[in-house]
């Protein structure tokens, strides 16, 4: 049996059907089951997955203010940043091959991370990045015009 161990901050994602979010997040980004506690009729009633240092909740709607974007018009006012040491691209046509839709190809940022965004299919906005160039905040402000103030 695995150790519990809670991780500081967890990003907590509201489905209509969270166990089919736990198959499709297993299948399309490679995260694994940590937890899974089942009511008496064999429904969720919380659940926790995890990828490398990464951890998330998945959950059904269980108040009017937990909704799936699938319940609201597809809208999201969070998005998930998954940071992975994983080949991007080949991440990419995984997620995209299970369905996700993919809303911004793998892309070099100015700050030196290759990201791609993603919707699974309740409409979940995720973005998965993975450093492909070390640089340092003086030379992305040079690349992008912008300017950075570390604390």
């Amino acid at each position: 049996m695995a150790e519990f161990k809670r991780n500081s901050l967890t990003s907590a994602l509201t489905y209509r059907n969270p166990k089919a979010a736990l198959d499709w997040l297993q299948k399309a980004y490679g995260f694994e089951p940590a937890m899974i506690i089942t009511d008496k009729d064999g429904n969720i009633a919380h659940s926790e997955m995890r990828y490398c240092e990464c951890q998330i909740m998945v959950g059904s709607e269980w108040s009017k203010d937990h909704k799936s974007p699938a319940s609201v018009g597809g809208q999201n006012t969070q998005s998930v940043h998954v940071h992975m040491d994983e080949d991007i691209d080949a991440h990419c046509e995984r997620a995209r091959k299970a369905g996700a839709v993919v809303i911004m190809e793998p892309e070099t940022q100015f700050y030196g991370d290759r990201t791609y965004r993603a919707k699974d299919p309740e409409g979940h906005i995720w973005t998965f990045g993975q450093t492909v160039k070390n640089l340092t905040p003086q030379e992305w402000d040079e690349a992008s015009g912008l300017k950075t103030k570390m604390y």
